[in-house]
């Protein structure tokens, strides 16, 4: 198996060590994605230059990023015996940071978000291109058209590098796992679509419940519990230590997700890069959103149902769902969700026995995950 390694300091703490292992693969990961993107611009380019406009709106959101996705499946096959810098676990990434920009550019088309990290979102870009050359016919349709073609593009790149990523045994495993995973998003996110266009239909505990399961299929799966089993898948783990390591990461995804809700409503835009207060305008549905109608005064509830998915709400409006949102407790009882699903990951986590350094980067990578403010 070929490795790619950076030179090992002599003395090095494990701190240090896991911080220049990362490093290495944030580097390697960003250098097969730039020579992938290089190929595919000859490819497109040979079609048409005109097409090269799908790369442009891609290549932001695979550039720079905090890669959470790529490290969880690179300490995964840590955890599993892979070797340092594996060339396998570094494709495996590199595919998962295409998925990712699909998902993201598909998610601001469903959730009508006109900016994505501080910039204009991908179908917004196109639709602005539409505007300065002058093109006929409806922009704002062009722009969405475009963008599902774009994300349609990432997911066909992420399919190529994966299948890169496969080989043997291992790889039909892990083939296995990176099938259901896109399968369990694609269908997390129309319940999600669905959810939202149900609105008050159902009962606020019918609701929470079906919220936890939204963010388990939605993200909390593809965004840390798969992403960790398919490392270990390539590096060979068995199905028993790949059923320990779900036990471990899952509980972190629903902690991870349920953070990112309460980001979507109380987050700093300055840090998120969001309007604060979108996912309230979205009409989002989440579990933090369902424990405030079961727990909020009787009279408040229709308040909330009336502003929540209004696009138009001002910065008052948004401050009266925020206070109704901790007043009826929902957000401490969210937090406290948070904290214990995170006490029961790291209780996973010790239970493993993994080696010490694979262990200590995954403790660390699911603290960050649920403390994060962006």
């Amino acid at each position: 198996m070929q490795t790619v390694t950076a030179d090992k300091p002599s003395g090095e703490s494990p701190g240090a060590r896991i911080a220049r292992e990362e490093a290495a693969l944030r580097e390697e990961v960003a250098a097969a994605t730039e020579a992938f993107l290089a190929d595919q611009h000859a490819v497109l380019h040979a079609i048409s230059p005109e097409s090269l406009a799908l790369l442009q709106a891609i290549s932001p959101l695979t550039a720079g990023g905090k890669k959470m996705r790529a490290l969880l499946c690179y300490w995964g096959w840590r955890a599993a015996g892979g070797s340092e810098g594996g060339r396998e676990a570094v494709q495996a990434a590199a595919a998962l940071e295409f998925f990712q920009a699909a998902a993201l550019m598909h998610d601001d088309i469903i959730d009508r978000s006109d900016t994505r990290r501080g910039a204009p979102s991908a179908h917004r870009q196109f639709s602005a291109m539409h505007a300065r050359e002058g093109l006929h016919l409806d922009g704002y349709h062009f722009g969405i058209s475009a963008a599902i073609l774009a994300g349609d593009l990432c997911l066909a790149f992420s399919e190529e590098l994966f299948s890169r990523a496969c080989q043997g045994d291992p790889g039909r495993a892990a083939r296995a796992i990176f099938n259901r995973m896109r399968t369990e998003v694609m269908a997390g996110q129309y319940l999600d679509l669905l959810e939202e266009a149900a609105g008050q239909d159902h009962s606020p505990d019918v609701a929470a419940d079906r919220a936890l399961n939204i963010l388990r299929f939605k993200s909390a799966r593809y965004s840390i519990e798969r992403p960790v089993m398919l490392g270990a898948a390539l590096a060979g783990a068995d199905a028993d230590l790949l059923e320990r390591l779900s036990a471990f990461a899952l509980p972190l995804g629903e902690a991870f997700q349920l953070r990112d809700d309460i980001l979507g409503v109380f987050g700093d835009q300055q840090i998120t890069g969001k309007p604060a207060g979108d996912d309230l305008r979205e009409g989002k549905r989440t579990y933090l959103v369902a424990l405030t109608l079961a727990q909020c005064p009787a009279e408040q509830r229709p308040v909330v149902n009336a502003l929540l998915g209004d696009p138009s709400l001002g910065e008052s409006d948004i401050g009266v769902l925020r206070g109704i949102i901790s007043a009826s407790g929902a957000l401490e009882n969210t937090e406290t969700l948070i904290t214990e699903r995170l006490a029961s990951a790291l209780e996973s986590l010790e239970s493993l026995g993994l080696e010490a350094m694979p262990a200590a980067a995954l403790r660390r990578l699911a603290t960050a995950a649920v403390t994060r403010s962006f």
